[in-house]
């Protein structure tokens, strides 16, 4: 498996650092050894995916080091330090920007994944490769994620469309960005899907024979004026077809990008020649002609785009651009980390990285929910493209007014603003500029600041940020006055004593949590609501209840024995050097032998045993209690599972699935089924099996039943 990744990265870097590679998979291989998927497969599979799709994209060494060991500092007993020694700073940073945060206090799972993508956005301002490397680590954990449960596949589908497609659109990594939306909308909307599947389908052949025709017709033109040229078919992808029938409220036979072709030339003026050719052969339609070579996209994304008729009023898209352009269109800001004959292709991409600098200099004070809505605003707004009185182009999202353009400058800018003009007249301040406007700001050092109505009408969070980081600012006194009695009040109603919790010992502790310098910001925080009080006092609590708090008395849960072993056979489980517990197998997530178990020691309920990976058991908090327990492999016993069935809603499907587990001598003691809102149907069964090997079995075979589209168990 090393071989072939290093076969692909020497394709495009033939001086690669093949040892520094090497070296960096034996210490993943090493240090997630014995750790295994959901698909059953070692988990060293994973990373190696994860680097061969950053050689795809051709990264440099460091980065491919890093993709290998990206879960090691999250996953593994590895240290940042052993690291830093082994591997140097560089790929230490970018593989610890990756890495979520753990061992923090949150108020919800939410908040704790908020928080870790506000600590990989902040590492990506300072090196763009971070988000690289969490793309292509989202990319492979949504090309396997048939093996996670349906409520699993529907919550990181929607986590992917929400934050991860927007950020490879903003960073104009297309190739990834479009296989992200099609394995999205297959698990968030299946019927969907495979519905707009078909209809692709059932017209490829007629479509491909239309796209041959095109491309030999422009080609025999393009020969005609001597230049270097590639024609091809564009392929469309499923999200995008559906995307556009959905918002056009249309049918697939109206979507006009559905036949396409690209050209690629070697020059900015051949584009133009092409141009010319296309539409004397075909007649464009109007304003359906765009120029991003003249205006790039603000992803910097750069080809001509025209709708043109055909034959028969068949209508298709045409896309003209240079190699380089096409480069950028496929990796964007991949590319210009990419090895041009072992030196790093130097390129000024500091323009793309200013939106996320603009939210990070904000979201230091902010809570973990206004960061990710501010985070969500910036991805998902369309843009309008205006210009400074200079001539200098400014996107702005879609429905911005001349105070969101203000603050886009600086600042200052919009903190005294006064008045604007749009193409030389005076307009409102909540004036909805258009693509095209001329921009001035009327600024006054005699401004008395903005307006709180402001936010009524300014669009971009950017805007928004500045104007409540203002206010912020001006009633910080009042902040820290209200936070301070805010964290008071919370800790009188649980009857600590203020003096001891809130000494400067407590204070120190909870400052080095933050690493904050100062209580008065924390109180600001408290105060202005962009902290929540209930965090800060769980923090104090926690350090309160380690140094006061009655350390339970673990003899009275266990009575040790001289015995080395006790069995309860009849259950199947064996526990080392404990007997005198009761024994119960978790409900929640139904083991069986063969399944990867441990124990839970419950206050005056003997032992709880659980799979491993069971999502209860990441959640207990008490380590101590954990214990080893392992499987009779003679017991004869059956066991109690629930299995999940996502399947299409076809007629006699159910009929299907109980002819098939009857006729291999299953016995279903219960079966429920109910219809999802995305169309498919749930159908649990419980039925009862003697091993994980006979579950398996039951998935091979429900798989193979026609409308199956996952199988799980809780």
């Amino acid at each position: 498996m090393l071989d072939k990744l290093i076969e692909a990265v020497k394709k495009y870097n033939k001086n690669a650092d093949v040892a520094l590679i090497t070296k960096a998979y034996k210490l993943a291989e090493e240090k997630h050894k014995g750790q295994v998927r959901n698909s059953g497969e070692a988990y060293i599979v994973h990373p190696l995916a994860v680097a061969m799709i950053l050689a795809q994209l051709e990264m440099d060494d460091e980065t491919i080091c890093a993709g290998l060991m990206h879960d090691v500092l999250e996953d593994t007993d590895y240290s940042k330090e052993e690291m830093v020694n082994e591997f140097g700073r560089e790929i230490t940073e970018l593989v610890d920007g990756v890495t979520k945060l753990k061992n923090l206090q949150y108020k919800s799972k939410e908040e704790a994944q908020i928080e870790s993508i506000r600590k990989m956005v902040l590492a990506m301002a300072n090196d763009i490769r971070v988000i690289i490397i969490k793309l292509a680590d989202r990319l492979h954990n949504m090309r396997t994620l048939e093996y996670k449960n349906r409520e699993k596949q529907i919550s990181t589908a929607k986590e992917t469309l929400e934050i991860y497609v927007p950020i490879a659109h903003r960073l104009g990594i297309n190739s990834v960005k479009w296989e992200l939306e099609d394995l999205c909308l297959r698990y968030i909307d299946p019927v969907s899907y495979y519905s707009v599947a078909q209809q692709i389908d059932t017209k490829r052949s007629e479509r491909e024979h239309q796209i041959e025709k095109i491309i030999q017709i422009l080609s025999d033109e393009l020969k005609k004026i001597h230049i270097d040229f590639t024609i091809t078919g564009r392929p469309k992808g499923i999200y995008s077809i559906w995307n556009k029938m959905k918002k056009q409220d249309t049918s697939i036979d109206n979507i006009f990008d559905l036949i396409a072709v690209r050209v690629i030339v070697k020059e900015i003026s051949e584009c133009y020649a092409v141009l010319g050719i296309v539409h004397n052969l075909w007649k464009p339609i109007p304003g359906r002609f765009k120029d991003y070579i003249a205006m790039p996209k603000p992803n910097f994304y750069q080809s001509l785009h025209t709708t043109v008729i055909g034959e028969k009023g068949q209508v298709f898209e045409v896309q003209i651009r240079t190699e380089e352009m096409h480069k950028n269109a496929e990796f964007g800001i991949a590319n210009h980390w990419q090895y041009k004959e072992g030196k790093k292709k130097a390129s000024n991409f500091d323009n793309r990285l200013n939106w996320i600098r603009q939210l990070i200099e904000w979201g230091k004070d902010t809570s973990a929910y206004e960061f990710m809505d501010s985070f969500k605003g910036d991805l998902f707004n369309d843009e309008v493209y205006v210009f400074t009185p200079n001539g200098d182009v400014v996107d702005l999202a879609k429905g911005a007014t001349p105070i969101d353009f203000a603050y886009r400058v600086h600042s200052e800018v919009g903190n005294t603003t006064v008045g604007a003009k749009v193409n030389g007249k005076i307009v409102s301040l909540d004036y909805k500029l258009k693509t095209g406007d001329i921009v001035n700001i009327l600024t006054s050092k005699n401004s008395s600041g903005p307006n709180l109505d402001w936010l009524e009408f300014v669009v971009s969070s950017n805007a928004k940020n500045k104007i409540k980081a203002y206010f912020k600012k001006q009633s910080r006194e009042n902040n820290i006055e209200n936070g301070k009695e805010l964290l008071e009040n919370n800790l009188k109603a649980k009857e600590y004593d203020l003096k001891v919790i809130l000494s400067n010992e407590f204070l120190d502790y909870l400052l080095d949590k933050y690493n904050n310098s100062s209580m008065d910001n924390i109180y600001a925080a408290i105060g202005s609501g962009s902290t929540n009080v209930e965090t800060i006092a769980r923090i104090l609590e926690k350090k309160y209840d380690e140094k006061y708090g009655e350390k339970e008395d673990q003899s009275n849960l266990i009575n040790k024995t001289d015995s080395n072993t006790s069995s309860n056979l009849s259950e199947g489980i064996i526990i080392d050097d404990l007997t005198n517990l009761d024994i119960k197998f978790a409900k929640c997530c139904s083991p069986v032998p063969g399944d990867p178990v441990i124990g839970y020691i419950t206050t005056g309920r003997g032992i709880t045993v659980h799979r491993k990976n069971c999502v209860n058991v990441r959640n207990l908090t008490n380590k101590d209690r954990f214990i080893k327990v392992q499987w009779n492999i003679n017991t004869e016993s059956e066991f109690p599972i629930v299995i999940n069935i996502i399947s299409l809603d076809r007629p006699g499907y159910l009929a299907d699935l109980t002819k098939e587990l009857s006729k291999n001598g299953y016995n279903i003691t219960s079966i429920r089924s109910k219809i999802n809102a995305d169309g498919t149907i749930l159908i649990q069964l419980s039925i009862k099996v003697k091993s994980n090997n006979e579950s398996e079995t039951i998935f091979r075979s429900v798989k193979k039943i026609d409308g199956t589209l996952n199988v799980f168990r809780e």
